[in-house]
């Protein structure tokens, strides 16, 4: 779908999406556990939809309805058998990581397969582990990729800087096994906020695991106790998009975001008020409204999502020098998010330098608009859509529906708050 937007400042109100990262680990504890879970949740994405259908092919029952969904657990006399279950992870690196030691853990073979860049996107660090554990994989860069066996406890010990998500699957996986383990991350440790979210689920969902530095300790034997009914966080990931319009046009409010969420990309808020814009918090409503933005410096290793939108705050920097620092995963994303940033914003009239680990944009430019691709990656189509409000022409994208992935109604809101939306071409 190519969609052309019209420069216009966004104002007003919206409420926060349901956050994809909390929904992926409450979906994953809910068909792990002993009785069904009602989630409410006010967004269904095709990551989200990706991780219901793994489940349900493992065995659980995810049923959606207005605003919620309610998962009944995979059962006991399902989860026991060796049988080869396919899993399609699409285009989510969430589910494929999480559910790779999870299949294992629970004594299947396993066929991961899906799409778009899934198939280039890493997974060397935890294959590595699981094969020291008694799982069986097909050929390194084969895909689908085929696992067999089933995992064993033990010792595990991955590299902290490659990805959480790999964390994450282990610490839903090993509480699983008969016996105890332990995962030992080497520093540096990066996306450490991803990884306290899914602590926090877990103890949500009564499972145990102590932890020195970043040594966890896990008990075996544990069983996942449904609470029954849990509630989705606002989303700080999506809500970031729309608050740095504020920061760049007029005040832009989202409701719904939890100001104590162990969510990292809440960092937004500290970003934009060190540019110079002004952040007021009430409740669970936040505001920003524009203000005479200055290029800073941010490392980007417990943050990467909030890079492509960073880069266009910095694009309305009216001095100074942005530095997107400690980046260089992020060309392992949907896109190489780093390349596709330098693309985006040199097609907009932005200069800016590419390093191999981040990016340096000078202040004081102008925007002209111009047309960029959407380079299959929904947290870039979203970029380009709010450097719509810097622009003195209109901003085309190629490929929009990428926003499909996690954020359906984006153009919806978008609209809602004063934007002006053409779809050129429906069917691409």
């Amino acid at each position: 779908m190519k969609v052309r937007l019209t420069p216009a400042k966004l104002c007003g109100s919206i409420p926060a999406i349901s956050s994809k990262s909390d929904v992926h680990r409450l979906l994953l504890a809910a068909a792990l556990a002993d009785r069904k879970t009602e989630i409410t949740c006010n967004v269904l994405s095709e990551d989200i939809r990706t991780t219901a259908r793994s489940l349900t092919a493992l065995g659980a029952q995810v049923d959606f309805s207005e605003n919620r969904m309610l998962v009944h657990p995979i059962s006991r006399e399902n989860a026991v058998k060796a049988l080869p279950v396919t899993l399609d992870c699409g285009e989510s690196g969430s589910t494929l990581r999480f559910l790779l030691p999870v299949v294992s853990a629970l004594g299947k073979n396993g066929v991961f397969t899906g799409g778009g860049r899934l198939p280039q996107r890493p997974v060397t660090e935890l294959r590595e582990a699981m094969e020291a554990h008694g799982v069986r994989f097909s050929p390194k860069g084969a895909f689908p990729i085929h696992t067999s066996g089933v995992l064993e406890a033990g010792e595990y010990i991955l590299r902290g800087d490659v990805s959480s998500q790999y964390v994450t699957g282990l610490l839903f996986a090993l509480p699983l096994l008969t016996g105890d383990s332990t995962l030992r991350l080497l520093p540096p440790v990066e996306s450490k906020p991803y990884i306290e979210m899914t602590l926090a689920t877990l103890a949500r969902f009564g499972i145990a695991v102590r932890r020195e530095g970043y040594t966890y300790f896990i008990n075996g034997n544990q069983t996942y106790h449904s609470p029954g009914t849990v509630s989705v966080e606002g989303d700080w990931s999506n809500a970031a998009f729309f608050l740095t319009a504020g920061a760049l046009g007029a005040p832009v409010t989202v409701t719904g975001l939890n100001p104590d969420s162990p969510q990292g990309d809440k960092a937004i808020l500290d970003i934009l008020q060190r540019m110079g814009a002004q952040v007021k918090t009430a409740g669970e409503a936040v505001t920003v409204s524009p203000g005479q933005l200055h290029g800073i410096a941010q490392d980007m290793a417990d943050i990467p999502d909030l890079a492509p939108i960073f880069s266009v705050a910095a694009a309305g920097a009216r001095t100074g020098e942005t530095a997107i620092q400690n980046a260089a995963r992020l060309r392992l994303k949907e896109s190489d998010r780093l390349a596709a940033i330098h693309r985006m914003l040199g097609a907009f009239g932005i200069r800016c330098t590419e390093t191999a680990d981040g990016l340096l944009v000078p202040g004081g430019q102008y925007l002209s608009g111009g047309e960029t691709s959407g380079f299959g990656d929904h947290r870039m189509v979203m970029a380009a859509a709010i450097a719509s409000v810097l622009a003195a022409a209109p901003v085309t994208i190629d490929g929009a529906e990428a926003v499909e992935k996690s954020y359906p109604q984006f153009f919806d809101d978008f609209k809602k708050l004063g934007g002006k939306v053409d779809v050129l071409d429906p069917a691409r």
